[in-house]
């Protein structure tokens, strides 16, 4: 994989000082944008997704040696900044909009932080992806739906075993069960991620690792950097378990409704496998992600419960705002419209 296309003056400047070498004379010069405006800055996005990139498998046509330099490390830290902020300024305002359990829920200490982890998952109001993707959405929206998702899940599981040195304990030991299962239980060619290059393969996708990152928008973006950006440090443990968890505990039921679209809409058998072991997988690893990694870790370190709640939130809030993005531009084309297309689709199911 290469560097992505720029989107702006941000990662312009960034993948040019990354493309002259580590041993470039040129100075890196970053202009922030305003902090509120950052989780749809596809600019800022963009260059904070490359440099986390340089932590898991890094690009083909620049220097490894980049990946722990001082000049880009303390870029990143500005980009993350702006990033914090945004991420509490907007599950603020989704608590403002949301039900008033969810809004008891991320604040109360009553009952035990299991029922309400619960509580506050069940009751957030987000877009209905699954359901449109059941009942109605098209052979080249599915696509579209899998494009997008392809970010994450080509790397599926990766971000949060940065937390496995991280914490300690019964949490720690549940963590590298739930992790191990994500890879396949030691089987080559089982990893999660294997599986959902399989769906895009039968979709008649591209499934090399990033293939569509220029294709993606600051909300997909954003879902992906969240994850990094509390696997890669130590003080964000809390929120990594938690988003974690809420990831976990809100994929079992979409998961059958994709592969129930995917078989509507005339894609194969091998298509759906990766949906469908992810609708028993996951209903076990929300009990185990909740109930012995969050728990235990709560016992272990008290302080980290609201840290815990808020990379919950963050998890539901960009996963909302991801999947409104997709249903809002299925909205704007309706079938006889010219359907979205990538240099990457090669056929129909």
């Amino acid at each position: 994989m290469k560097l992505p296309q720029a989107r702006g003056p941000i990662s312009r400047a960034l993948f040019d000082y990354m493309h002259d070498g580590p041993n470039a004379k040129s100075s890196l010069v970053v202009r922030m944008c305003r902090a509120s405006d950052a989780l749809d800055d596809v600019d800022l996005q963009i260059a904070l997704w490359a440099l986390y990139e340089l932590h898991f498998r890094s690009f083909d046509d620049i220097d490894e040696r980049w990946e722990w330099d001082p000049t880009l490390l303390a870029v990143r830290s500005k980009l993350e900044d702006a990033f914090d902020h945004a991420l509490h300024e907007a599950i603020r305002d989704a608590l403002k909009k949301q039900s008033a359990c969810v809004q008891a829920n991320a604040s109360t200490r009553g009952g035990d932080l299991a029922s309400r982890f619960f509580e506050l998952v069940g009751a957030f109001e987000g877009p209905a992806l699954a359901q449109r993707v059941q009942r109605d959405a098209s052979a080249e929206q599915i696509r579209e739906f899998l494009l997008s998702r392809s970010i994450y899940h080509l790397k599926e599981a990766d971000a949060q075993t940065w937390a496995i040195p991280r914490i300690s304990g019964p949490a720690k030991s549940a963590l590298v069960e739930l992790q191990f299962d994500e890879y396949g239980n030691g089987i080559a060619g089982q990893t999660h991620a294997e599986l959902f290059a399989i769906t895009l393969d039968e979709a008649g996708l591209d499934s090399s690792y990033g293939a569509y990152i220029d294709e993606v928008g600051a909300p997909t973006l954003a879902a992906n950097n969240v994850m990094s950006f509390f696997g890669l440090h130590r003080r964000h443990r809390g929120a990594a378990m938690g988003h974690l968890a809420a990831f976990e505990a809100t994929s079992s039921l979409p998961c059958r409704r994709y592969a129930a679209g995917l078989r509507r809409a005339g894609f194969s058998e091998a298509a759906a496998d990766y949906f469908d072991e992810h609708i028993e997988a996951d209903a076990v690893h929300e009990q185990l992600a909740v109930r012995a990694i969050c728990v235990n870790l709560v016992k272990g370190e008290p302080q980290l419960e609201a840290d815990i709640l808020f990379g919950a939130l963050c998890c539901l809030v960009l996963d909302s705002r991801q999947s409104a993005e997709l249903i809002a531009r299925w909205d704007d084309h309706d079938d006889s419209a010219t359907p979205v297309q990538s240099p990457s689709v090669v056929g129909a199911p």
